[in-house]
């Protein structure tokens, strides 16, 4: 497996390659001056001319373009241009509450997606299935964007059961450790911070992770269905094993490959999802500060981002491909 996963990383090369070119040449042919947007309109002729030496823009595309991979080589993404910071440095600050609403969407996809789904595969046509069916496509067909604003609506606005934006209530989480609050308010033993941590979390992980409930339940159950008349499982019954222990022993774990498939491919997906749900709730990750780079024109800032994206999806890849010889021992690389 490991000739394999060295073949797998090689072979991304060149992705990351066409990627960093791809995004370069579309944020230099975006409409708008990010010395003008950045400066201002009173800026003079000399104060643009040395903004841009100092940022380089003033080199032909395709110098900046092999700065930036020498740069890039050695971990070094620029120096944003609104920041005033290594990129890398301002991606590192945002970065833990990315991670974070993934984490907590991905765990509340499972809980609900994967039982739904064995249920609704173990009794094809009854009401589980037809509950697990409309929840699936509600699931599958509702904009997150939509649904964060209806949820704010609802729970904060009409109910005010949870806060409406932001990450934390000011003053509530102690000091900054690792970026992570629920980790640093348990290390420190601040369960008020880690209860408001998880009210601030709920809402966007929940629009966040809607998607993929829907999809993850519709992929279980068909996977689930294909399973159940297996001869293993047949032959488990006839030993009389207990049915939830058939269902939930043999023929999940035989279900599972297209499951992680799917787990895997939506992680990605909430990590770049995170964009617009980000902004809905003014939850200060990288899917907001993408936004703030690309209207800023912030051209370091925006490429890091995208290549951090790219390296999360690939990350992601590599670990479900390992993944399958753990879960079917047939697999081999």
């Amino acid at each position: 497996m490991g000739t394999y996963l060295v073949r797998r990383l090689i072979g991304t090369l060149p992705v990351l390659l066409l990627i960093s070119l791809l995004v370069f040449l579309l944020i230099q042919a975006a409409p708008g001056d990010p010395t003008l947007m950045l400066l201002g309109e009173d800026a003079t002729a000399a104060d643009i001319a040395e903004a841009k030496q100092r940022w380089g823009l003033d080199q032909p595309i395709y110098i900046q373009y092999v700065k930036f991979l020498n740069s890039a080589a050695t971990g070094n993404l620029g120096k944003s241009f609104r920041f005033g910071l290594p990129v890398i440095e301002v991606i590192k600050e945002r970065l833990p509450a990315t991670i974070e609403l993934a984490t907590i969407s991905i765990i509340i996809g499972i809980l609900l997606a994967i039982p739904l789904g064995v249920w609704a595969g173990a009794k094809p046509n009854s009401w589980i299935d037809n509950l697990g069916t409309t929840f699936g496509l509600f699931g599958i067909s509702m904009p997150s964007f939509w649904l964060g604003i209806m949820l704010i609506l609802l729970l904060a606005g009409f109910l005010h059961i949870l806060p409406s934006a932001g990450r934390s209530t000011y003053g509530v989480a102690g000091p900054r450790e690792t970026g992570f609050y629920f980790l640093d308010s348990i290390r420190q033993g601040n369960w008020l911070a880690v209860k408001d941590a998880f009210t601030h979390v709920l809402m966007p992980a929940i629009a966040l992770g809607s998607n993929m409930v829907g999809i993850l339940m519709r992929v279980t159950r068909s996977a689930v269905l294909e399973v159940m008349n297996e001869e293993y499982v047949v032959t488990a019954r006839a030993k009389g094993l207990a049915e939830q222990r058939v269902l939930w022993r043999h023929v999940l774990t035989n279900a599972l490959i297209p499951i992680v498939t799917v787990v895997g491919l939506e992680l990605g997906t909430l990590l770049s999802g995170s964009i617009i749900v980000e902004t809905v709730f003014a939850w200060p990750g990288i899917g907001s500060l993408l936004i703030t780079g690309v209207t800023s024109r912030d051209h370091p800032l925006v490429t890091g981002l995208v290549m951090i994206y790219t390296v999360a999806f690939v990350t992601i890849n590599l670990i479900i491909d390992a993944l399958y010889a753990l879960i079917d021992p047939r697999i081999r690389y």
